[in-house]
């Protein structure tokens, strides 16, 4: 299996600053719309499970786009989101706080808990939307999911794969421009890290979204929205505006038979159970030393016993 725990995988601050600011870009509906749409998606996998959690947690904070989706499925049920950026964890709060009258109608506002935060007990569904890939300790993360998962629960989360911009991380390779971005952990990896923290019955299944762009300035903006260029072995420093034009220039490469701009863009999705395994004693019995001896004498005698 890969390993996923090298500091050198992602540039772990590079990752929070640029979260920080795209959880400050929701209070103006800045909402990444892969993001959204992956939660889409992921949402519609729900209906595959029978279970009714009566408490859920979103892992992926305010990006994770879990919180009304989760409330419309679950409408009993009791919300908790964790949301590692302080800022965003204030975000969320006064965006969820009403007066008191209005909370004696319709559902409560969701908890919102801070990274390192314990998590409350009862939790049956533990949702993640596009944040996996951007962790630096992906394991550790899984285990962190078992730990807080009740008995019976369940995890259902997507990531993006190693298929993720294909197109431009080969044209990069090509002309020696250094790493395009983080290369997400294949799914097989991380279906091993579920089992390995104990879940049960994962699944795992993936689906390679090709989107196409009218222009390389529209290509940037919604790369820059999804996320920064995490690798630890990116160009150390500002690019020029020429350098800038001739990637634009060398984009053309990835133009389709229309003239439009397209990558690749791999979603892995995983769901998996946690189940009450607790240790029970191997079965025991007795049996006489004069049964055993009968055993051995049809043996011997090549008697078959039915």
């Amino acid at each position: 299996m890969a390993d996923t725990t090298a500091p050198e995988r992602l540039d772990a601050q590079a990752v929070r600053a640029w979260r920080r600011r795209a959880v400050g870009g929701l209070p103006r509906g800045e909402v990444p719309w892969l993001y959204d749409e992956v939660a889409r998606r992921l949402q519609d996998r729900l209906g595959l499970i029978r279970l009714r959690p009566r408490v859920w947690l979103d892992a992926s904070g305010a990006l994770g786009l879990g919180v009304e989706r989760l409330r419309q499925a679950y409408p009993e049920a009791r919300g908790v989101v964790v949301e590692p950026d302080p800022a965003g964890a204030e975000h969320l709060r006064a965006a969820w706080r009403r007066p008191w009258w209005q909370r004696l109608v319709g559902q409560e506002a969701p908890t919102v808990l801070e990274a390192g935060a314990a998590w409350p007990s009862g939790v049956e569904l533990v949702w993640s939307n596009l944040a996996l890939h951007w962790d630096p300790d992906p394991p550790s993360t899984i285990a962190r999911w078992h730990a807080g998962t009740a008995a019976g629960g369940f995890v259902m989360f997507a990531t993006l794969g190693p298929d993720t911009l294909r197109e431009l991380r080969a044209l990069h390779a090509t002309r020696g421009w250094g790493p395009i971005g983080v290369d997400p952990v294949d799914m097989h990896d991380i279906g091993d890290m579920l089992v390995t923290a104990g879940f049960a019955d994962p699944v795992m299944d993936q689906e390679v979204l090709t989107l196409t762009w009218s222009d390389p300035d529209r290509l940037v903006a919604d790369l820059r929205a999804w996320g920064v260029n995490a690798a630890p072995g990116r160009f150390d420093g500002l690019r020029t505006p020429r350098w800038a034009a001739r990637w634009r220039e060398a984009l053309g490469a990835l133009a389709g038979p229309d003239g439009r701009l397209r990558l690749s863009i791999e979603v892995a999705y995983g769901h998996a159970f946690k189940v009450d395994r607790a240790p029970r004693g191997a079965p025991t019995g007795a049996i006489s030393v004069e049964a055993l001896r009968a055993t051995a004498r049809e043996r011997a005698g090549g008697t078959t016993r039915r």
